[in-house]
């Protein structure tokens, strides 16, 4: 057994690998950036070594600072996680080299497979099906647009190295070929070093469906069955569930017989996954394989009660793999869910911030949560948006699903704009209920899962009345308790009045509305003069900034937080944000101004499009901004001229920024 392993990874795949090791006995060293000192995965590793700057490329990207601290800590072993280096073979060949021990197939497997160019040729000559494409070495643009000219639009355009979604773009005409080429040959080059492409006909709707391989050092290859993972946005999954909805038997063991011919192709070693298209004629497609872990491995492991981790170690180590095929079952039924720290409304743009409070689901053998960040952690530009996992498994599909609808209420976070409530959406749709899911599943149904915003009711407001007035109202018990006459009413009656009714006016601000609360004084309680009613409340703030209410005789309980004048409210599987209004703060910028574009988030900028002085149309490319390894295109909100354009290409933009500045047309 390793006596050590460097994990050169971050997050909650390095907090995984870290649980792993220590229960096998094996000591664990952890890598860190100057962002993630104080990170999780550090205060859980036996020891932690800095690497360098925030950015990927100056920190967790650097093979040579990878394989130094591997010395210097004596680790036998580098677990990669997923991500960063997990597919880089000349990575692998260095580990190779320096007699440390790279947990993960050989570099020659990572070049075969890795490049799905390569792998796509590969297939092709063992005779598995793949979907009309081009995978060349002519990689100018002429010959690309001729390609998916001669393939037919709609086509997809991805990077040969990498995944995860990263730098795919779908083309549906010529015009828009060289625009999309160029800006998914960025995002790969900032995700992977590598802008290499290829193209592939886009399949209207399919099933995303991959089957998880794996085989030891003595050709020993099983097939732990498939993971469903058709729910995605910008080609990124967030929901995937193991075993696929409605495969038939048949169809699975053919899956599962073709993903072990192509690893068996390739004499692969370690963990992998042979992901497919499948079309509505239960015809699949190779697609990619990804050699290393992938995100979603624990929805694997809940069915087939195996901890791949630890296949991944023992394999590494020389062992045989712990049983073959015939000794797999599957065991009931899990989902995952990924949660990010994104913005549904806004395409699904990742956020920024500080988290504030975070409360997850009890672990139970019902429910697990794989996370790599604690309350105060921030979430950066610097590195993927994904806060959690959160995987549940029941007998059948029908009672994991209604597990995950109870997990996701029991989900708490503020802090960062997230994906929560668009989860529970998509877990409560009709269609999904019934397993009816596919690559357009969220496209279809966007109206439905995306919601518009309502105003906050009247219990809201009760609630959020009722937080702004046993916070300070604790404040007095607390200096009344320590006074040295705790029964003094100048102690004890908060908002007394000579006189008169005892009441006062709490304003919030909900949506563009200046929203009055009258709140009346009535013994151990308040009467709340609302908006559509007149009702009797009291409550109790508890810790961890629970609230427990009774209102006009309902009891209820939620989660309020509050980071400057915005107030948060957590109840019943959703949250609401609000702001207390301050008469001395007005909002000056709660919107830019008429003609200001502004960054939607901090980021770079990494092409710009306008000139001053320059006509646009409204949706016309003006500028890209790139953070958290996407891109975002900022574009024209009318037809008008180009007044101002304030930053230029490789400059830092904060939130909120002004890009640029259009005068519409009248």
């Amino acid at each position: 057994m390793f006596q050590k392993i460097l994990i050169a990874n971050r997050g909650e795949i390095a907090c995984r690998v870290i649980a792993t090791a220590r229960r096998l006995g094996v000591q664990t060293a952890a890598v860190y950036s100057e962002i993630d000192r104080q990170a999780l995965h550090v205060a859980l590793a036996d020891e932690a070594y800095a690497i360098g700057p925030s950015p990927a490329a100056e920190s967790y990207l650097r093979l040579e600072t990878i394989l130094d601290v591997a010395k210097r800590s004596r680790s036998d072993a580098i677990h990669p996680g997923y991500g960063f280096l997990a597919e880089n073979a000349a990575f692998a060949q260095e580990c190779n080299d320096a007699g440390i021990v790279f947990i993960g197939p050989s570099p020659q497997a990572i070049r075969a497979m890795g490049s799905k160019s390569a792998a796509r040729e590969l297939m092709e000559r063992a005779g598995i099906g793949l979907l009309p494409g081009y995978h060349g070495e002519d990689q100018s643009d002429e010959a690309l647009q001729s390609a998916a000219e001669r393939i037919g639009y709609p086509v997809l355009i991805k990077p040969s190295a990498g995944g995860g979604g990263k730098g795919m773009r779908t083309v549906d005409n010529g015009e828009a070929f060289r625009d999309a080429l160029a800006s998914a040959r960025r995002e790969a080059r900032a995700a992977f070093g590598d802008e290499h492409m290829l193209l592939e006909r886009f399949l209207n709707d399919p099933r995303h469906v991959e089957v998880q391989v794996f085989g030891d050092q003595r050709g020993n290859i099983v097939y732990l069955f498939e993971r469903d993972c058709s729910i995605q946005r910008r080609h990124q999954k967030v929901l995937e569930e193991a075993p696929a909805p409605g495969l038939s038997a048949e169809l699975r063991a053919r899956m599962g017989a073709v993903a072990v011919e192509a690893t068996r192709a390739i004499g692969y070693v370690g963990a992998g996954t042979v992901e497919f298209l499948l079309d509505d004629r239960d015809e699949f497609y190779f697609m990619e394989m990804n050699t290393r872990l992938q995100v979603e491995h624990p929805v694997t492991e809940m069915i087939t009660g195996r901890d791949l981790v630890e296949w991944q170690i023992r394999v590494a180590e020389g062992e045989r793999l712990p049983c073959g095929q015939d000794d797999l079952t599957i065991n009931g039924h899990a989902i995952e869910a990924r949660l990010y720290a994104e913005d549904p409304r806004q395409d699904f743009l990742p956020s920024t911030g500080t988290l504030t409070h975070l409360r997850t689901p009890p672990a139970t053998r019902n429910v697990r949560v794989d996370i790599g960040v604690r309350v105060g952690d921030e979430v950066s530009i610097h590195y993927d948006p994904m806060i959690a996992k959160l995987i549940v498994w029941d007998v059948d599909r029908e009672k994991a699903v209604r597990r995950l609808r109870q997990a996701l209420s029991d989900f708490e976070l503020t802090g960062v704009t997230h994906n929560l409530r668009f989860l529970a959406n998509v877990a409560k749709h009709p269609s999904y209920l019934k397993g009816d899911v596919s690559t357009g599943f969220i496209e279809w149904y966007r109206d439905e899962l995306l919601p518009e915003t309502t105003q906050a009711n009247d219990e809201l407001l009760a609630i959020a009345s009722l937080y702004v007035l046993l916070t300070p109202l604790n404040k007095w018990t607390n200096a009344s308790q320590g006074s040295g006459d705790p029964s003094s009413p100048w102690n004890t009656t908060y908002a007394w009045r000579l006189n008169e009714d005892s009441h006062h006016v709490i304003t919030f601000i909900n949506g563009d509305e200046d929203v009055p609360v009258s709140v009346h004084y009535r013994g151990d309680g308040y009467r709340l003069d609302l908006p559509g009613s007149e009702i009797e409340v009291r409550g109790q703030m508890g810790p961890d900034n629970t609230l427990v209410a009774d209102l006009a005789g309902k009891r209820t309980q939620a989660t309020v937080t509050r980071s400057g004048r915005e107030l948060t409210i957590l109840t019943e599987g959703t949250d609401f944000r609000i702001m207390l209004d301050d008469p001395d703060v007005r909002t000056a910028s709660r919107e830019s101004g008429d003609g200001q574009l502004t960054a939607p988030m901090p980021g770079k900028v990494v092409s710009v499009y306008a000139n001053p002085n320059q006509r646009v149309k409204r949706g016309d490319p003006l500028m890209v901004l790139e953070a958290m390894k996407m891109e975002h295109t900022i574009k024209a909100p009318a037809d008008g001229t180009v007044e101002k354009v304030i930053f230029d290409v490789g400059e830092m933009v904060d939130e909120g920024a002004e890009l640029l500045r259009i005068k519409a047309e009248a």
